[in-house]
């Protein structure tokens, strides 16, 4: 053999064995992590919390191969109408799929669909839920436009991504038998968004605290994030009322719309601090019946929210000290007052508590796991969820993304796309299980 064939031969030998390498190292499917907890560690030397066994994977593999089927079911639900504080037909069929995986499904006095996965023990219990309404107003068109794995409807993403979620993590662990240490609870609750005030939680949070050992909320789509800090808020309207009467013949008198219109001037001119950061919204101004009518009453709906409680309380000082500037103002302009004067009021339409969990909590720790075990990524971030009334009492919460990818939230073009939801929906089994536990099969 002459050198070069000997050259040749060499290299053919080097390049079979790169081509038998792995590109990148090989990390253990979840399920396939040893069964001892003293003996799996996370990447970075720390306890792993999350179980594993065959049982895990299967409800993991299922995911992957039903993916079609949570398609179509987030399409079909998204197609059902749920207005805030209408949310009773969503919440029927979302009963009749929890009913389907053998939950004991129930639904309270406030609207909430609750299916019950007993564990071992009672004594301590695990949420996991989606909220079922929308901020769409009754009659919004919300039928679902499919374009291959990309689904368009106003809520497809905010809540369909969440409640789909919701359903397929239920039958994975139906099909694959699983029985959680604690009870799980899997819950569709009402009013998250807008004047809804998070009724729902709140009184799931009010019938179980004693027993509540998390809760984990999905909300939307995104698994780049995962809420742990809550942002306060408040939601407040202010009515102003008049004497009204004719534009013409009544001309001079104070105005309601005029008044409001002098207060919101001066309070979008209110300077709020980027550090903590503090937002406010004017949302909706109602007043009037008709452009030759001075109204005898005007609305205005307005949103405020901060990281700082003493900005919160700030903000909504200088919301009531120019509303009240701005009827003040309108009084002193009008040429005849003979008619009576203007009245004006602030109501809080809903409060949101903040709160924050621990750096070091078990819940957190969990995640973590999961997100390694995914080879997912996520952040910490502060955002106002389902998830602020726990944290606000101390219980340990956290929000997340159901996967997939999804935008426009709130808009008529909001979309949604299922490419990879597994990841997040597996995302979701291995943080609910880690927490919740499970009981070991026996050999």
């Amino acid at each position: 053999m002459n050198r070069r064939q000997d050259s040749a031969l060499k290299w053919l030998v080097v390049s079979v064995m790169l081509l038998c390498m792995p590109t990148r190292p090989v990390l253990p499917f979840p399920g396939e992590r040893p069964p001892s907890r003293s003996s799996a560690t996370s990447q970075s030397g720390s306890q792993s919390h999350l179980p594993s066994g065959p049982k895990i994977r299967a409800a993991m593999d299922w995911f992957v191969a039903h993916r079609a089927w949570i398609d179509d079911e987030q399409a079909r639900l998204t197609e059902i109408p749920a207005p805030p504080f209408q949310e009773s037909e969503r919440a029927a069929a979302v009963k009749v799929l929890l009913s389907a995986v053998g939950l004991e499904v129930s639904m309270d006095k406030t609207g909430n669909v609750i299916g019950v996965l007993r564990g071992a023990s009672d004594k301590e219990i695990v949420i996991l839920s989606a909220h079922l309404d929308t901020v769409f107003p009754a009659g919004t068109d919300v039928r679902v436009h499919r374009d291959k794995s990309r689904m368009t409807a106003p809520g497809i993403s905010d809540n369909g991504s969440g409640l789909a979620a919701l359903v397929a993590v239920a039958r994975a662990l139906h099909e694959a038998r699983i029985q959680p240490q604690r009870t799980i609870l899997f819950l569709a609750d009402v009013g998250e968004e807008g004047e809804g005030n998070l009724r729902g939680m709140r009184a799931i949070v009010d019938a179980y605290r004693e027993r509540l050992k998390a809760v984990i909320v999905m909300d939307g789509s995104s698994i780049d994030h995962v809420t742990t800090k809550a942002l306060a808020s408040r939601r407040v309207e202010v009515v102003i009322s008049g004497p009204g009467g004719h534009s013409w013949s009544d001309f001079g008198i104070p105005n309601p719309i005029n008044a409001l219109i002098r207060g919101s001037v001066r309070f979008i001119n209110t300077r709020v601090p980027t550090n903590p950061r503090t937002t406010f919204n004017l949302g909706q101004i109602e007043g009037g019946t008709s452009v030759n009518s001075i109204p005898h009453e005007a609305r205005l709906k307005v949103d405020l929210r901060s990281e700082s409680d003493d900005e919160l309380v700030r903000l909504e000082t200088a919301l009531r000290d120019c509303v009240g500037a701005g009827v003040r103002d309108e009084m002193e302009a009008s040429r005849d007052r003979s008619k009576g004067k203007l009245e004006w009021k602030l109501d809080l339409m809903g409060s949101r508590p903040g709160g924050e969990l621990a750096s070091n909590s078990p819940l957190l720790a969990t995640l973590r796991d999961a997100d390694e075990a995914v080879h997912n990524q996520s952040r910490l971030e502060r955002a106002s969820t389902d998830a602020n009334i726990p944290l606000s009492l101390g219980i340990d919460a956290i929000s997340i993304g159901a996967g997939g990818n999804g935008g426009g939230a709130h808009s008529l073009q909001e979309w949604y796309e299922s490419e990879q939801r597994e990841i997040g929906l597996q995302r979701v089994l291995l943080t609910l299980l880690g927490t919740s536990g499970v009981v070991e099969e026996k050999s």
